[in-house]
């Protein structure tokens, strides 16, 4: 393992650039009326891609292996919820009321779908389940996600954010544009599938305008005068101790449970990520009115974190093979 695949992407560095930004040159009034308009409007023709891009020959390969899957969203929407509400004794010390309350957003948000699949892939795992685990927890997690929010943020302590108006908006953003994708597949699907890099360029433009406005919004109100740097070592240590005990479970737990090793490769990519292309659109609408800062940047660092630590653990699955795979990752966001 080299060191240059523990370094930090572009797309992590264009995240630190966009906070940098927002931090110095803080978008305000008309002109965060327009970013904002220009994100709902980016995140839509995200999801609408996605849409047209996700085979869903591929999915209907994988939906046979139930068991499989019912764990992979058992540990996305269960397991990971009751950690971040079990480890708040200990962990919340580390960091501020704020930061744990985006911490347990994390844990209610869906699994990644592209970096599940390639580190399944580079790890030999069962790949056409992985597409069906990850394309399921992401569309199911636009109901279950908020629905979950409102559970555990109000066993935080503090206001459930959750409405029924709240999930008609993410519907609106995300769902809607996704079926018209699905739909408009058989015309455009092949064209999708040739020009990647639009989708990789919307994929991340729509994050970086939601993370600026949102970082914007929170250096107006003061967010790096709250947040000293020992409280940002505290939070790495929450996402990593988070991480950890999740790796571990759904490895542990796959194993007990008599999965294949190809399958528990599988579980173990596919329910230990949390997505950060969902999180940040959904924490725009469910958290309307909140320090969206401090919401978005345990989930920007989960990221990094995940991406990191999974590109070992699938380099180290993959040894178990006499054939070398060289892997070619795709970033996922």
């Amino acid at each position: 393992m080299s060191l240059r695949r523990l370094l930090p992407d572009g797309f992590t560095c264009a995240l630190v650039a966009t906070v940098l930004l927002a931090s110095i040159l803080p978008c305000r009034g008309v002109v965060a009326q327009v970013f904002g308009v220009a994100t709902d409007v980016a995140i839509g023709l995200l999801f609408f891609l996605h849409g047209a891009k996700l085979s869903r020959e591929a999915v209907v390969a994988g939906m046979t292996n139930w068991r499989l899957h019912v764990t992979v969203l058992a540990s996305t929407f269960a397991l990971f919820p009751l950690l971040g509400l079990a480890l708040k004794p200990i962990l919340s010390p580390l960091v501020t009321p704020e930061l744990y309350l985006g911490v347990l957003f994390l844990c209610t948000l869906p699994s990644t779908v592209q970096s599940s699949i390639a580190f399944t892939s580079i790890a030999r795992g069962n790949v056409p389940a992985a597409i069906c685990s990850a394309s399921a927890s992401s569309l199911l997690g636009i109901f279950i996600t908020p629905l979950l929010v409102g559970l555990v943020i109000s066993s935080h302590g503090a206001g459930a954010p959750m409405s029924w108006e709240s999930v008609g908006k993410i519907v609106m953003q995300l769902l809607l544009p996704f079926v018209a994708g699905q739909v408009a597949q058989r015309w455009i699907g092949a064209w999708v599938a040739r020009h990647r890099d639009l989708v990789n360029t919307v994929d991340r433009g729509s994050i970086l305008l939601v993370v600026y406005t949102a970082f914007s919004a929170a250096v107006l109100q003061g967010l790096w005068h709250q947040m000293p740097l020992p409280v940002l070592a505290g939070l790495a240590a929450v996402n990593i101790v988070l991480l950890a005990v999740a790796l571990a479970i759904t490895r542990y737990g796959a194993r007990a449970l008599g999965f294949a090793k190809e399958d528990e490769i599988t579980i173990v990519f596919c329910g230990s990520k949390k997505s950060l292309a969902a999180g940040v659109p959904m924490a725009n609408v469910l958290f309307a009115g909140h320090p969206l800062g401090t919401i978005v940047l345990p989930i920007m660092l989960f990221h990094q974190i995940q991406l990191m630590t999974c590109a070992v653990l699938a380099r180290r699955y993959a040894m178990r093979h006499e054939t070398h795979v060289e892997p070619v990752l795709q970033h996922e966001v």
